[in-house]
């Protein structure tokens, strides 16, 4: 136990997030429930890997345990995405500066396509006969 500046001995751990805790019962209870941000959310899942019970957490958070369980599936889908992505290489640069270039080359020939069309008003060129 750590003491205050009172000299009151102050409780640790699961004791002072006790303290600190809603003693309310999750949901259908008049207080509406608190938002949790993003590392709020990650530090509950965390707990929750690490083993705690899922029921006794929800309570402590004031949180039903569907919620906490679902931010624990999505935080695992994420994880598991995560994973399955490969790390960039020289090649992918190369590959997206290519496909900048073939973008490019592809606008400047549909531009032009579209100016012949224009120039021939719906009939081919004439053929220029050479000045010999």
């Amino acid at each position: 136990m750590e003491q205050t500046q009172t000299g009151q001995d102050k409780p640790e751990g699961a004791a002072a997030r006790a303290l600190n805790a809603d003693a309310s019962a999750p949901s259908g209870h008049d207080r509406p429930e608190r938002r949790f941000s993003a590392r709020r959310k990650l530090a509950a899942v965390t707990r929750l890997l690490r083993g705690e019970p899922l029921e006794t957490l929800a309570r402590e958070l004031n949180l039903t345990a569907a919620r906490l369980s679902g931010w624990r599936d999505r935080a695992l889908a994420a994880a598991e995405a995560a994973m399955k992505e490969r790390e960039r290489d020289v090649r992918d640069e190369e590959l997206l500066r290519l496909q900048a270039k073939l973008g490019e080359v592809t606008m400047a020939n549909e531009l032009l396509e579209r100016r012949i069309a224009a120039l021939e008003g719906g009939r081919p060129l004439a053929r220029r006969r050479s000045k010999r």
